[in-house]
């Protein structure tokens, strides 16, 4: 079985298309967008991406089909970052 094609559209308004499986570090580049990266193993938190409203970390996580075939990313907001910088 084919795993579904989805529109992955960045905070930047670049659209990618990507299948379940892919990686979201790969997908990210090819809309322009550095994801930054920490221990790439899930323990830092640093590379932490918003899709459609769910916190993930694309270092151990890869896209998804979420109950739309259109993916939403934001950038994760720290509350501490945005009162104290």
């Amino acid at each position: 079985m084919k795993s579904k094609k989805l529109k992955i559209k960045w905070p930047n308004k670049h659209i990618t298309f990507a299948y379940e499986g892919d990686d979201w570090f790969q997908n990210a580049s090819k809309a322009g967008i550095n994801i930054p990266t920490g221990c790439l193993t899930g323990s830092c938190g640093a590379c932490e991406i918003d899709v459609n409203g769910e916190t993930i970390r694309p270092c151990i996580t890869c896209v998804e089909y979420k109950n739309s075939l259109q993916l939403n990313v934001d950038f994760t907001c720290d509350p501490f970052w945005e009162e104290n910088h």
